[in-house]
């Protein structure tokens, strides 16, 4: 069986030489495999009739084609269709009353897809596009299955959903007011300040949602789906924009009204993902033309299969990289050669103030610099960057900076390719940036797409890329893992790495992802303080001294995975995290 996806933003059929249809063998041989109705029209590919060869794959100028190999069996469990040559699904998670379900995969495999099926804003067709969805057919495939129940009461109106979208940053365009008046907008059973209080939005109620962060609105939306008291509550991406504090805030909440609630939970920290799931469905395919919803299992099986890339029961490799902690991650020593260092920094920006006695960076390291939100990371770095200048102390930065800043935004009209090639010039040629950097970030996957068009995960690996192939002596990268699914975090880490130790540069690397500060860290700063009035800054220092002061501010311990050695919350007062605690050893019992 073969899957074509056309996309469509990509195929310009006025651009082209119709390739793919010139050079299909079947079409060759007389078949109308690839038929275009109208010579300006885009073209119609006809599965049942692909042989598979991938030849217009190749051929297509514009790389807007996709042929995907799958199982024939795997078409009894299609379950939405999109359209004719547009993305499928296969198979639906199946969730539980009392406990917490995920879904984790890679990006464009489903998973939002899936969380619309199950809160009924889309109705499934089986592949049968071509026809008006029906919730009648779909209680009928349905019976006498697991979910068979649930689609019947959600259909009935029985059963109550309310669903948080990961697209927070949209909210302003279609609601206004400030966070307090949309707040009480939503506020059904009077429990608005409980969930005020709980979600520490108190700083926050005047604001106009036009001038919010990121992190505000991610609360509000987090807010607004709790008020709402559904029987089924389902959360796309709760972390992003928040710091750690507030990631285990949010997990906390969830964990607890999942006592007598059905959740169901996407989310790319797989740090929190492990300490807040109950059981997790890994989903797998081709980004952008199909996803398969694997078989659902417990939740350190689950992630520990998604490191490995291979998912056993399934018989399924996932990923041709399998993702390896090991314990050196605490035990990391720095370089003894100097790049960069600070004394007695100090810089005010209106209420705030932050100060930093003094710090050393050396050859071929990476630092992680951690902290709550509002804290500074960001001022400190563009300090170090020369975008900002501090009110009194020193930096001895007579070298080259290359910076990604944390809010991407970019005027540039063109495509990624041309975007690159003016930034980086003759660098895109080498080698080192093709192979080490472009590859990696799969960067050829949008390399002929309009700017304006990636989406938020598409712009930070082009902003990712940018940065770490211009010639620098230090590379800043604020919040790197920011829209990231988990894979291309994971990716991403070893990109960084890679390309310090091969060029013995220099990064900083701010983040509040803690597996991937541990990937990829060999020092770790600490911001500590309150959050937009004061703070200050700790280290650099090792691995270990670094996570436990970081990791006692926010009051959680660490351990390690006994097979994979990737780091795992403890769960709160259980005897392990009750020991390290009163040990001081937040980050790993060794």
């Amino acid at each position: 069986m073969h899957i074509a996806v056309l996309d469509k933003e990509k195929c310009h059929p006025k651009k082209c030489n119709h390739e793919c249809q010139f050079y299909c063998p079947p079409v060759r041989s007389g078949t109308k495999t690839i038929e275009f109705v109208d010579t300006q029209d885009q073209p119609i590919i006809n599965e049942p009739l692909c042989i598979g060869c991938g030849i217009c794959v190749r051929r297509c100028p514009f790389g807007a084609i996709k042929i995907i190999n799958v199982p024939d069996e795997m078409n009894k469990d299609l379950f939405h269709q999109y359209g004719l040559n547009k993305f499928r699904l296969y198979s639906v998670p199946a969730l539980q009353k009392g406990k917490v379900v995920a879904i984790l995969g890679k990006n464009g495999l489903g998973k939002t897809t899936a969380l619309n099926i199950l809160s009924g804003v889309t109705i499934p067709n089986f592949g049968d596009y071509g026809k008006k969805p029906d919730q009648d057919l779909v209680i009928e495939k349905m019976a006498g299955t697991q979910m068979g129940q649930y689609f019947k009461d959600l259909y009935n109106g029985k059963k109550k959903v309310a669903l948080k979208n990961q697209y927070v940053d949209q909210i302003p365009r279609v609601t206004k007011g400030t966070i307090g008046e949309i707040i009480v907008r939503s506020d059904i059973d009077g429990r608005k300040d409980e969930i005020i209080s709980t979600l520490e939005m108190q700083p926050s109620l005047n604001k106009d949602i036009s001038s919010c962060s990121g992190g505000e609105l991610q609360k509000l939306a987090i807010a607004v789906t709790l008020l709402k008291n559904a029987d089924v509550m389902m959360f796309d991406e709760m972390s992003s924009y928040l710091d750690i504090g507030d990631r285990l805030r949010i997990a906390r909440i969830i964990q607890d009204i999942a006592k007598d609630k059905t959740i169901m939970v996407v989310e790319h920290d797989l740090a929190i993902l492990d300490w807040i799931a109950d059981e997790i469905s890994p989903i797998y395919g081709e980004s952008g033309a199909y996803g398969v919803i694997g078989i659902q299992r417990s939740t350190n099986k689950a992630i520990n299969s998604f490191l490995s890339g291979y998912l056993k029961e399934e018989n399924v490799r996932i990923s041709t990289h399998t993702i390896e902690f090991s314990k050196r991650s605490a035990k990391r020593t720095h370089s003894q050669e100097t790049l960069v260092n600070w004394q007695d920094v100090r810089k005010t920006l209106g209420d705030f103030t932050i100060s930093s006695d003094k710090g050393e960076i050396g050859r071929g390291e990476v630092v992680g610099a951690m902290g709550r939100n509002a804290l500074g990371k960001t001022t400190f770095v563009k300090m170090l960057a020369g975008v900002l200048e501090m009110d009194q102390g020193s930096i001895s930065r007579k070298l080259r900076i290359a910076y990604k800043p944390q809010y991407i935004s970019t005027t540039f009209e063109g495509t990624a390719f041309e975007m690159l090639s003016q930034s980086l010039k003759e660098r895109m040629s080498e080698n080192f940036v093709k192979g080490d950097i472009l590859a990696p970030l799969d960067i050829n996957e949008i390399m002929y797409s309009n700017v304006q068009d990636l989406s938020g995960g598409e712009m930070q690996r082009l902003s990712i890329a940018l940065t770490l192939g211009t010639d620098a002596d230090l590379y800043l990268l604020d919040e790197p893992s920011a829209h990231l699914d988990a894979s291309f975090r994971m990716a991403t880490a070893r990109v960084i790495r890679r390309v310090m130790e091969n060029t013995k540069r220099s990064a900083i690397v701010v983040d509040h992802d803690i597996y991937f500060t541990d990937l990829i860290s060999d020092r770790l700063m600490v911001f500590q303080g309150k959050p937009g009035i004061e703070a200050t800054t700790f280290g650099p220092t090792d691995m270990r001294t670094g996570m436990n002061m970081f990791l006692k501010g926010v009051g959680i311990t660490f351990r390690r995975d006994e097979k994979t050695m990737r780091p795992r919350i403890n769960k709160a007062n259980s005897s392990l995290d009750r020991q390290q605690k009163e040990i001081g050893e937040y980050y790993y019992s060794q």
